[in-house]
């Protein structure tokens, strides 16, 4: 199989171009050549979709499958699709859980409506971006294109810092913010099951909008802070609070305590979405040990977060320590007794 990854040094791109290899793939990336080197026997053609002939590198070639994570303009994905489109299988797009239309209601499924986007726009928000490279791509190949919609995506390379945060501030160990419940359903997919699931729809051809991410359930949230326990072996103590005084306190689910969203929240949908499509194509997860104990495993190698390929930085992930700290003495101070 030969396939033309448009991207492949970030954190799915990569992945992707990983498991293609392991499978005996051919493999060529197209991108900016700014982001480091492509693996040993990937070929790497240099192009930038948003300048004057810059898609020259692509304008020969053939490719069985197309796996693309492009976030920015639609009308660039769509010029994409044009010129690829009588040279190609299949194509695969990276899209997000995030094109849902507000409010969005738990157990949202592929079904449900999305926000209002132009597949020739060249700027907007990150939900409307996403939706019109949908459309655009659609527009172009029609059901020779697969919209991978996927969630919270986690495992060794992640550049947005989310579980990576989790294990660094176990590692430092003390007492620990544990927003509760522990048992709060937690709904993830790890990035390599997420890369494999996606050669294997380019390979089967599948067409059409999925929710690709693991079930809601399949781990809780005590569970993945304990397996971050286990994998940094680090003497932390973990201080159960629950929601609404962490609520009360200000802090911002998913962004200060990165993966949590509490129970009715506004934003439970997020790990809450239908995936009854992408398990009937065969969608396989690992067990949540193995996603903390690998990603804890690549953090201590590289030392930190990486830079977003491509990508404007993010500002951090996190509480930070002294804010922390302060909640946490204050919620000691208000505890009865």
């Amino acid at each position: 199989m030969r396939l033309l990854m448009l991207g492949g040094t970030g954190f799915v791109g990569g992945a992707t171009v990983s498991e293609a290899l392991d499978r005996g793939w051919s493999v060529t990336v197209f991108n900016r050549g700014r982001h480091g080197a492509p693996p040993v026997g990937v070929r790497r053609l240099v192009g930038d979709r948003l300048t004057p002939d810059g898609l020259h590198a692509l304008a020969d070639g053939e490719w069985d499958v197309v796996v693309d994570t492009w976030d920015g303009a639609p009308r660039a994905a769509g010029q994409v699709a044009r010129l690829l489109a009588g040279r190609i299988g299949h194509y695969v797009y990276v899209s997000s859980g995030s094109v849902y239309a507000p409010p969005v209601p738990v157990g949202v499924t592929e079904r449900d409506p999305v926000v209002e986007a132009d597949p020739e726009a060249t700027e907007g928000d990150y939900p409307q971006l996403k939706a019109g490279a949908e459309r655009a791509l659609r527009e172009v190949l029609g059901d020779r294109v697969l919209l991978a919609r996927a969630g919270l995506i986690l495992g060794p390379g992640e550049d947005i810092g989310r579980l990576p945060w989790w294990l660094s501030r176990i590692a430092r160990g003390d007492e620990v913010l544990a927003p509760g419940p522990a048992d709060l359903p937690v709904q993830y997919i790890d990035v390599r099951d997420l890369a494999a699931y996606l050669l294997d729809s380019g390979t089967a051809r599948r067409g059409g909008a999925v929710n690709v991410v693991g079930r809601s359930g399949s781990a809780t949230f005590g569970e993945l802070l304990a397996a971050c326990l286990d994998a940094t072996g680090a003497d932390a103590r973990l201080r159960w609070v629950d929601p609404e005084r962490i609520l009360a306190a200000g802090v911002v689910p998913w962004n200060d305590l990165p993966i949590w969203i509490p129970p009715d929240h506004e934003w439970r949908w997020l790990q809450q979405k239908d995936v009854t499509r992408a398990y009937a194509d065969g969608l396989r997860c690992r067990p949540l040990a193995e996603t903390v104990a690998d990603t804890w495993s690549w953090l201590r190698r590289v030392g930190q977060v990486p830079s977003r390929a491509g990508r404007p930085a993010r500002a951090p992930v996190g509480l930070d320590p002294h804010r922390e700290a302060a909640l946490l003495a204050t919620l000691a101070a208000d505890r009865p007794g």
